[in-house]
């Protein structure tokens, strides 16, 4: 499995896995513990969840599939804006904690940027760090100037940034990835097959017909092909996760990332990050 290095040096798996929409219907259950444990077996260990992916139902999902092989995983959870103040997010992650069945998260992240003021939020997350509760904190769809004000208000310990990110959303390409890359901070891609809806884009069907390969693969492929991204896919089954995991391993040639480009050429202009 390929790596990717967080600041301080320790490395997660360049492929995780989502869990958005999941542990929310009953007879989708089975599928989706069964894909969760298949991921950790084939070496997908880091988890992404949140507090807010059915108010908690994925972080239990989690718990329940996981907990017997928690010191197998990088577990990654993000707390609502609203909670990111120094009153609110010590209750936020030790409710989390609870429904994962866990003690810390290796991971936490702030979900996306509201009023409270950025200090505070890096003032509350080294709290929690301080307390053993959580290993690492980062952020979540914050832009290139949200970052410099970040990092201005004592926030250097940034793990990592999440954003939307996949051939079809490039716009972070102009500037902000570039600045992870100078800061060291790497970045975490959600959607990297626009929830499924690239999967019959041609030119991605076509590469993939080429080098044997499907297309959510190719499309996986093309968001890890530089070192310092960590794509998360969602898979509720165990032939996703599969799918998925192969991902890791291939490798585009030139003339497969022109095509690419070619069919999903970035913005000529900045654009504000995107998010869902």
């Amino acid at each position: 499995m390929k790596i990717v290095t967080l600041p301080g040096g320790e490395t997660v798996p360049a492929l995780g896995q989502g869990t958005w929409m999941m542990g929310e219907r009953h007879d989708r259950r089975g599928d989706e513990i069964a894909a969760l444990r298949t991921g950790v077996k084939l070496g997908m260990t880091l988890i992404d969840t949140a507090d807010m992916y059915g108010d908690g139902a994925a972080e239990t999902l989690i718990g329940e599939a996981l907990g017997d092989v928690r010191d197998r995983l990088f577990l990654v959870s993000k707390a609502y804006p609203h909670n990111a103040s120094r009153k609110r997010l010590g209750r936020a992650c030790e409710a989390s904690l609870k429904r994962l069945g866990t003690d810390r998260l290796d991971l936490y992240l702030l979900h996306w940027r509201e009023s409270v003021p950025l200090g505070e939020t890096v003032e509350a997350m080294d709290a929690l760090k301080s307390a053993g509760k959580i290993r690492h904190w980062g952020v979540s769809n914050l832009d290139t100037d949200d970052m410099d004000e970040l990092v201005a208000a004592g926030g250097g310990a940034c793990a990592t940034d999440q954003i939307l990110y996949n051939v079809t959303r490039r716009g972070s390409e102009h500037d902000l990835l570039p600045w992870l890359v100078e800061h060291g901070i790497p970045a975490m891609a959600y959607s990297p097959v626009e929830q499924g809806r690239l999967l019959a884009a041609r030119t991605l069907a076509e590469v993939a017909k080429t080098i044997g390969a499907t297309p959510a693969q190719v499309a996986l492929a093309w968001v890890m092909r530089h070192d310092g991204v960590i794509a998360i896919p969602k898979a509720g089954s165990v032939d996703h996760v599969r799918e998925n995991r192969a991902a890791a391993d291939l490798v585009l040639s030139d003339a497969d990332l022109a095509a690419l480009d070619a069919a999903f050429p970035r913005p000529r202009d900045r654009r504000p990050l995107e998010m869902l």
